[in-house]
């Protein structure tokens, strides 16, 4: 029988195991509780509101793209009472409006936010957020699948209490696993809870009381092998780029994906109106009045299939294109090459483009 890379592996022993917890909690600079879980982002983030939230829960929901709809629905199967806090997905939300939003609702005392809204391209200001919500005294959940290894993030400094990330995007790994980060004040109302889950796949108590409290030396179930090496590799590959330079790279993609669609015109604009509210994470671009987005990405997409070109979901798949410069693609060359295949689809629509203008508005900015 022949062996494979991917299989016959050695087991993956618990001291393994609790090491990358250890230097996925390096990469958040957090002295917080780490806890891997062995499925995409969506299974934490899940877990955290079933975990905090029960009946007599009143929550602010901050809605600033989708996956803040969905924390509010879960919110509410779990019998919340739910404050949504919705801005339009080309802004972000601000410190004063979350503010505002828990004087007029004194009893709220869980708040869950996107940091990064790779969907819809913008980001919030989470360290400001994070002081007023720590004022208030409410728990504070973050998901942060978009923003980590994009832009800075510190939970510790920030005062939050649950941050999830995933290593699908920023961090250039895998989508099958993800981590976050518990404050002690998160386990303590997770197990005051009698509604949280315990003995499921989404209990983060499971882990809190048999692996954390067991000193870490029996894994929960049989790990998921080759996606906690990648996430191990992940890691070694930012702690050997450095961290801060990685963000660097990403803050400049974004920067010079903006640059490069306001000068190749055509009518294609950024969708984040203000530079300072874009995630670096993505640019959302809006298509030019009349022409469907996913056309365009359709025809750039057929010249070059591997650009990291994408319509936007659901109702927005006729007006966004996003540029996913993320991870391994927060590149000059793939910045060019996604700006280029545009202009050539809107050029082959009949479009004014300065293609010309766009390459050096790039260049210049990655300089």
């Amino acid at each position: 029988m022949t062996t494979h890379p991917f299989l016959d592996l050695a087991p993956l022993s618990a001291q393994h195991f609790a090491s990358i917890e250890e230097r996925v909690a390096g990469l958040l600079s957090t002295s917080q509780d780490v806890v891997i879980m062995q499925g995409e982002a969506l299974l934490p983030l899940e877990g955290c509101i079933r975990g905090a939230a029960r009946p007599g829960t009143t929550a602010l929901n901050v809605i600033t793209g989708p996956y803040g709809q969905t924390f509010g629905n879960w919110l509410r199967d779990c019998g919340a009472t739910v404050v949504d806090l919705a801005v339009p997905f080309h802004t972000a939300v601000t410190a004063e409006q979350v503010r505002e939003a828990l004087a007029a609702h004194p009893e709220i005392d869980f708040v869950s936010l996107v940091h990064a809204e790779a969907a819809t391209g913008n980001t919030n200001p989470v360290a400001e957020i994070g002081e007023v919500v720590r004022e208030h005294g409410a728990l504070f959940m973050l998901d942060a699948v978009a923003s980590v290894a994009a832009e800075p993030l510190l939970p510790d400094a920030w005062g939050v209490d649950l941050c999830v990330i995933g290593a699908q995007k920023a961090m250039g790994g895998p989508a099958g696993v993800s981590a976050v980060s518990v404050s002690e004040r998160a386990w303590t109302r997770l197990a005051a809870n009698p509604q949280a889950p315990r003995r499921s796949y989404l209990s983060l108590l499971d882990w809190k009381e048999r692996w954390i409290d067991g000193g870490r030396k029996a894994l929960l179930h049989a790990p998921a092998q080759l996606e906690m090496l990648a996430l191990e590799a992940c890691v070694e590959r930012i702690e050997a780029e450095g961290l801060d330079a990685l963000m660097a790279r990403h803050a400049t993609a974004a920067a010079a994906t903006r640059a490069g669609a306001i000068a190749l015109g055509g009518g294609l604009s950024p969708y984040v109106h203000e530079a300072r509210d874009a995630a670096p994470v993505a640019t959302t671009l809006r298509a030019p009045e009349g022409v469907d987005a996913s056309m365009l990405v359709a025809k750039a997409l057929a010249a070059d299939p591997v650009l990291p070109l994408v319509a936007g979901g659901g109702a927005l798949a006729t007006e966004m294109i996003r540029v996913n410069h993320y991870g391994p693609d927060a590149t000059s060359g793939v910045v060019h090459a996604s700006l280029a295949a545009l202009g050539a689809a809107m050029g082959e629509s009949g479009l004014a483009v300065d293609l010309e203008a766009a390459r050096r508005a790039v260049t210049a900015t990655w300089q």
